[in-house]
């Protein structure tokens, strides 16, 4: 399992054709509680993406695409439980990898729940779960702005795993989930969540209140399948229009162009961002 979503210390501890399309308004349906009425349309991209821990050097990442491999790459934009440094993530960078090609990913490492066993340097409670939700979904949209990612992009929140049976921490979670992806929506930028298909985003995908939970659901399912469809969990109806993404390799050190990355691998089908 990859340490670079939280902290290096409690990363262990928790659980090809590609195409972009331009889809006016996909993935909004999926969402609740809509506070803007006019959305840029989604960007759209269906193929192979990796997500390594820091994103990589420019060289790396044109030698990268020569392979043709992967057309889709996951960033970590910013949030206090960021587990590496990015001296190569900067507004240059974002717009010199979407001009070659690349289709980028914008994930913030957020507040993690209060039962969580992990080293993270921001939990929420069940009382501060709405206010530090806010706050970080107002961060998110900062850094994704900061760094050319214009109204319209997705931002994927990063929940790693945590005892779902703990009625009150999972109660608490979908209550920072709602506000984080309600704010998101208040800014016209879509809200997505990264999650374990056996904890956090299971508590998404099985929510009977569908109020202002995220519209895209990206799923840790360690299979080695690479699809969106044939492995997907729960309800079928679920986030279908072009609002799923499915992680189904972790620690995969592969050699591109000369250049070595340990990335995890991710079967693709869902928005990124728009780059200014």
């Amino acid at each position: 399992m990859p340490k670079h979503r939280l902290s290096k210390k409690g990363r262990y501890i928790a659980l090809a054709t590609t195409s972009v399309v331009v889809v006016a308004g996909a993935g909004v349906v999926a969402q609740t509680s809509m506070a803007a009425t006019t959305w840029p349309a989604q960007k759209t991209y269906t193929g192979r993406a990796f997500d390594a821990c820091t994103a990589p050097s420019l060289t790396a990442m044109n030698a990268w695409k020569k392979d043709n491999y992967y057309s889709g790459v996951a960033v970590y934009i910013g949030g206090k439980n960021r587990g590496c440094a990015q001296p190569n993530l900067t507004k240059s960078w974002v717009k010199s990898v979407d001009t070659a090609g690349w289709r980028v990913i914008p994930l913030y490492v957020g507040a993690q729940p209060p039962c969580q066993t992990s080293g993270n340097k921001e939990r929420f409670t069940a009382a501060t779960a709405t206010a530090v939700g806010v706050s970080n979904a107002n961060d998110a949209i900062a850094k994704a702005a900061a760094l050319g990612m214009k109204a319209g992009s997705p931002v994927y929140l990063n929940m790693e795993s945590y005892n779902t049976a703990d009625k009150a921490c999972n109660d608490a979670t979908l209550t920072y989930v709602r506000a984080f992806s309600k704010t998101l929506r208040t800014k016209t930028y879509r809200g997505g969540l990264y999650g374990f298909s056996t904890s956090s985003a299971k508590a998404i995908a099985t929510a009977q209140d569908r109020t202002d939970l995220p519209g895209n659901l990206w799923y840790a399912l360690w299979n080695g399948q690479e699809t969106t469809t044939k492995d997907w969990p729960w309800n079928p109806k679920l986030y279908t229009d072009h609002s799923r993404a499915h992680q189904y390799q972790a620690n995969s050190k592969e050699t591109r162009g000369g250049y070595t990355l340990t990335v995890d691998r991710n079967a693709w089908d869902a928005p990124v961002a728009i780059i200014g």
